[in-house]
Parts: C-alpha cells; sequence; structure tokens
C-alpha cells in the first residue's frame, strides 16, 4: 500500500515538514509520482517510528543515518544487525553520560548559589511562585 506525506504523517504523529527533513538528511527516501508528489511505503511508518525512537534516545541524524541500515525491529524493540554498530553506540551513550554529567554539576552551581540567599529571598521567591529548584 502506497501512502501520500500527510497519510504518513497522520500515522507516525508526525509533521509532513518533519517527513521532509528526514529525507533531507537521508533518514527517509520515498519515491515521487510524475507530477513530483512523495509516495511512501507502508515499511516507512515502521522507519519513521524507529527514526523518533532514535531521536529521543539523543541520537542526532547524521548518527541515525549511519545506524540505520544495521537496526531491525523486534517486536518494537531495535536490535542491532552489524557487529560495528555498538561501538557507535557505545560511544553515543557516553557522551550522552558527559552530557548529563555536566548539567548535574551545573544544577549543583546552581543549588548552592540559591542556598546561599538570605533566608528573606526564599519568603520572596516563595510568594512570587518560584520553586525550590533542588531536586
Amino acid at each position: 500500500m502506497t501512502l501520500l506525506i500527510g497519510e504518513l504523517a497522520r500515522r507516525t504523529g508526525t509533521t509532513e515538514r518533519l517527513l521532509r527533513y528526514y529525507e533531507e538528511q537521508g533518514l527517509l527516501s520515498p519515491e515521487r509520482t510524475p507530477a513530483g508528489y512523495r509516495v511512501y511505503q507502508d515499511a516507512d511508518v515502521a522507519q519513521v517510528r524507529r527514526i523518533r525512537t532514535l531521536l529521543t534516545s539523543g541520537l542526532n541524524t547524521a548518527t541515525i543515518a549511519q545506524v540505520l541500515p544495521c537496526l531491525r525491529d523486534d517486536d518494537g524493540r531495535l536490535v542491532p544487525t552489524c557487529p560495528q554498530l555498538l561501538g557507535e553506540l557505545h560511544r553515543e551513550r557516553d557522551r550522552l553520560t558527559g552530557s548529563i554529567e555536566a548539567l548535574l554539576a551545573s544544577r549543583a552551581l546552581l543549588d548552592e548559589v540559591i542556598t546561599a540567599a538570605p533566608p528573606e529571598f526564599a519568603a520572596g521567591a516563595e510568594r512570587a511562585g518560584v520553586g525550590a529548584g533542588a531536586a
């Protein structure tokens, strides 16, 4: 069954603009009608879902373009099919871990500044609807 871009957008919960962006990034390769309309296949629904899962996991589109050919969908779970993919995924995980650690350090510094404020400042912040901020 073939789908036009609007139907693919509806079935995947995304936008036509985003689907065109995925095409520009080499993540989708729709066929074209003689009139220039993009035509997608049913398999593109699963492809878009894989792309969205990988984006949500923190990968950028360039990395996704590299890893997509080495992934298969096994009941909604992405499974690597190329041995070299694991190394790339570990590097990406390490990059994310570094970002998380940097954000935690930034939050800790902000917490130090917040807790150094005189008590009367905290009362004013509460009246203004500002939360404590520490988690």
